[in-house]
């Protein structure tokens, strides 16, 4: 017997699909070989939502949406008039995505009234305003139009697979024309938005009009008890479910109001008892306990189902720490590059910049907007400000965040640099963070291009931070010609753009910089000089960076979306629509740490403090304990083991080293000479005590100064290291933001950002005289490193290749020992092992150094410095207390600011 609709539904609760005009206006078609995810829409689109209503493009244009009813699912209802109800599993399909729906035929029949009324308005809409936008909605109503369905049983069994068939035949009819098929109501029957179908979001996950309760936020040192479970609200929102994070949207403008990203305290409860309302589903993570309201129980329960499936899904990896309690686990085959100093990393940003097409993120501790990334500048081409305005006015959407600085104690006057940076562009977004947090600070370094490309290491795009191998300490130009003829100038406003047609500087304005003669000023006049070149040399920088690609740039990229969005619900005057949330990609559209000494042979560590050395009191990280450890293993068992450490030779605070450095110096050379020397915790002290003198065969602790000649006369000055790195066998690396101190290491003072490389690919070296297959991304970074510090440009016979043999480390102490004498011979360089107290450091001071006596013997003995390696001096001012007075302002601040 032919099934009809009389037949297949004989209370008249049919659906005519001829009262909707059902001749197709378009095709959906693809070209043949063509990929539908080429025509779905890119990821920009998440910052341009249009509300939920007005009909805004969700499908892809000539991508077919088809339907298929799979299934059906009868239970028994609660309700004394219906007493057993279908869902109908419908199966949806567009292009590469593929989700599931659940409806009872009650919202088929709600559907089929909302789209004939649809279709009644459109046709009475005036003909001269609306004819070409609505002319399909016109035919459509010349139309007659049936009487409306009557309602009727939905629990009728009969002919159950021809109703299915028939469902699904009305569904895939209604979708082949557009003005049905982007209609709100059909929308929110297939359960689709504008953020359904963006590739780089991941699969379609799970959406719906849902309603939640306001409240839950969890923000550490703002806890008001109760106040959440008395005073809140319930609000109607879309909600859409990725597999890595959930957001909801306003209905009425489309605005993205909350994203919840998943972590490891996320845990879904359904029920009136986890939730405190009937038919809740409760979602938390660490940062928020969501509270929805369904409903019915089934409706409940199976939102907390497929919510919990969707985190069960590519996005996993965040619900669980990993290996030394990172967010983020391994990733395998990830391309990395390293870069020592700022040259070569200016130099890849401004190139990552420059290809960047969807967004930017950047988070430092400070950034200057005027600094330059290629060098010597000859335009505005590579600026940083300029390079973000351009990249703005192509579409792309950057986003910043700054360390908001108590600015009585810092002068890096980020609230200067985000006015410059808002004013570029609207497609700009700054915002400051913290408020009210006097002691610690946002560290952190990290620029990320598209969610693809990620930078992160020591250097922040401020001023200074530009150096490369030569270590230059003047920046005079042509020598020929005077210095004022040379230095571009701006006119009478200092903050503008200089002519740099004949620039031959590489650092202009306050960029020309050395931190411990003077701290930086007046940061809004960038183009004028702080410092006389003619008279004072520059601080050299050294500094180390990374680049990593692929799903390791989306876990970094994940963590400053963390970071903004909690800035931005946090802070009232960023919850303002201006500031858009952001949104983490798929980790499946792309490929705090412990610190414990590997038990290798060798580590080097270069790093710009060095605090450690547990007492259980005033400082509390272990990474010197690890260091002390590991030595006394090796010696107990006879094995050859080397540390190599290297260290700023002074703290950069501004301060007068010929009278003792000021308090702020002295105070890190207190808890700096602590850990290494000084006090019955310090690494040397234990060792000694272990092994005598015999420490001198395991650990070397270093500084580097370099020289040069200003005005006639040799100059030299310390190389300021900034590094942090830790390397260890040749095999693993750690590059961060994160110093060695209390400050950096137990993960609730400072914010910090670190990566952990292991090698995958090998190649043949030495270790202890023996074979040995080394990274190739360790090895690489470290023989750089050494042959830059050993001065292996003039040393053609020097072999780096092992790091722990006596020879090379022999050699290392040598070089150190013998740099160390000349520097001292002929400019009594400060810190040094001969002023062990004020008393000496006066008489030492006052004797004149033999590169001002006799320049050109001077000039002489210099030639036989070799690299940039010198002794640390570890008996400077050991005869002085250099803790603060208490009387002053440096005494009165906790000494955890210190360490």
């Amino acid at each position: 017997m032919t099934a009809t609709q009389e037949n297949l539904f004989p209370y008249g609760d049919y659906l005519d699909s001829s009262q909707l005009h059902m001749e197709p206006d378009e095709v959906d078609t693809l070209r043949e070989g063509e990929d539908p995810a080429d025509r779905m829409h890119p990821f920009l689109a998440i910052y341009d939502l249009q509300p939920l209503k007005v009909h805004p493009l969700v499908f892809a244009p000539g991508v077919p949406v088809t339907a298929q009813v799979v299934g059906t699912e009868r239970y028994t209802s609660g309700s004394k008039v219906v007493g057993t109800c279908t869902l109908y599993s419908v199966r949806l399909t567009h292009g590469d995505f593929s989700w599931t729906t659940k409806k009872k035929f009650r919202h088929f029949q709600e559907l089929h009234r909302d789209l004939q009324r649809h279709k009644v308005l459109m046709s009475l809409l005036p003909l001269a305003r609306f004819a070409v936008a609505y002319s399909p909605a016109r035919e459509a109503a010349n139309e007659d139009i049936p009487s409306l369905p009557r309602g009727g049983s939905e629990g009728s069994t009969r002919h159950a697979a021809s109703k299915q068939k028939y469902l699904e035949n009305y569904l895939n009819r209604l979708l082949t024309m557009s003005f049905y098929r982007n209609y709100h109501a059909m929308t929110e029957f297939l359960e689709v938005s504008q953020l359904s179908f963006i590739p780089d979001l991941g699969s379609k996950g799970l959406e719906g009009v849902i309603r939640k309760r306001s409240g839950g936020h969890r923000v550490p040192g703002f806890t008001c008890c109760g106040r959440d479970q008395v005073c809140y609200r319930w609000s109607k929102r879309w909600l859409v479910v990725k597999d890595s994070f959930l957001l909801y949207m306003r209905l009425e403008t489309g605005t993205i109001s909350f994203v919840q990203l998943f972590d490891p305290g996320f845990e879904v409860q359904v029920g009136k008892r986890s939730t405190e309302a009937r038919y809740g589903v409760r979602i938390d993570t660490s940062h928020r306990s969501l509270i929805l309201k369904c409903g019915s129980y089934r409706q409940a329960r199976w939102w907390g189902q497929e919510i919990t499936e969707l985190a069960q899904g590519p996005g996993r990896d965040f619900l669980q720490l990993h290996r030394h309690d990172s967010y983020a686990p391994p990733r395998p085959g990830t391309l990395a590059q390293w870069f020592v100093n700022g040259a070569g990393y200016f130099a890849a940003v401004a190139d990552a910049i420059l290809r960047a097409r969807e967004e930017i993120f950047i988070t430092d501790w400070w950034l200057s907007p005027e600094i330059y990334l290629k060098r010597p500048a000859h335009s505005e081409d590579w600026r940083l400000d300029v390079m973000l305005k351009r990249k703005a006015e192509e579409g792309v959407r950057i986003s910043i965040l700054l360390f908001k600085e108590v600015e009585l104690a810092l002068g890096i006057n980020s609230g200067y640099s985000k006015r410059v940076l808002m004013l570029l562009h609207p497609n700009i977004k700054v915002m400051r963070h913290p408020d009210l947090v006097t002691l610690w600070a946002h560290h952190e370094k990290l620029l990320v291009v598209d969610q693809v490309v990620a930078f992160l290491g020591g250097l922040d795009l401020a001023y200074g931070r530009w150096d490369d191998v030569q270590y230059r300490l003047t920046d005079l130009g042509d020598p020929s010609e005077s210095t004022d003829s040379q230095t571009p100038t701006a006119g009478a406003d200092p903050a503008a753009t200089p002519d740099l047609s004949h620039n031959r500087l590489f650092w202009l304005g306050k960029d020309y910089s050395n931190l411990i003669t003077k701290d930086w000023v007046q940061l809004d006049r960038p183009f004028e000089d702080f410092i006389d070149r003619e008279t004072s040399p520059r601080m050299p920088w050294r500094d180390v960076g990374v680049v990593v690609h692929g799903a390791a740039a989306r876990d970094l990229a994940r963590h400053f979306i963390q970071r903004w969005n909690f800035t931005k619900t946090t802070k009232a005057k960023y919850k303002i629509p201006m500031y858009p949330y952001l949104l983490p990609k798929s980790t499946s559209t792309a490929n705090h740490l412990p610190f414990t000494i590997p038990g290798g042979q060798c580590t080097t560590v270069q790093n710009q403090f060095f605090i450690s050395c547990s007492d259980g009191r005033t400082v509390l990280n272990k990474v010197g304990d690890e260091i002390v450890d590991r030595i006394l293993k090796a010696h107990k068992q006879g094995q050859c083991f080397r540390v190599y450490v290297l260290l700023p030779l002074l703290p950069g605070f501004e301060g007068d080293i010929s009278t003792g450095g000021g308090n702020s110096i002295q105070a890190i050379l207190h808890f700096t000479y602590r850990t290494l020397c000084r006090g019955e915790y310090s690494i040397l002290h234990r060792l000694k005590a272990a092994m005598g003198t015999a420490w001198r065969d395991y650990v070397s602790i270093c500084g580097l100064r370099t020289h040069g000649e200003l005005g006639g006369h040799p100059i030299s000055e310390l190389i300021y290291i900034h590094s942090k790195l830790l390397i260890a066998d040749d095999r693993t690396v750690i590059i961060g933001s994160a110093n060695i101190n209390d400050r950096s290491l137990l993960g609730k003072r400072d914010s910090e950002l670190a990566i952990l490389i292991e090698d995958t690919e090998m190649e043949a070296s030495l270790m202890d005289g023996v074979e040995y297959q080394a990274g190739r991304f360790a090895l690489s970074l470290r023989k750089h490193c050494f042959s830059v510090i050993l001065g292996a440009n003039t040393r053609p016979d020097l072999d780096l290749r092992d790091p722990v043999c006596d020879d090379f480390f022999q050699l290392w102490q040598e070089t150190a020992e013998n740099n160390a004498n000349i520097y001292e011979q002929i400019f009594r360089c400060l810190p040094s092992n001969a002023t062990r107290s004020l008393r000496s450091l006066r008489e030492y001071v006052a004797v004149e150094p033999l590169a001002t006596v006799s320049p050109s013997l001077a000039q002489s003995e210099l030639s036989h410095i070799q690299g940039h390696l010198v002794h640390f001096p570890l008996k400077f001012l050991e005869d002085e207390s250099l803790l603060p007075p208490l009387g002053s302002k440096e005494g009165m601040i906790p000494l955890e600011v210190w360490t």
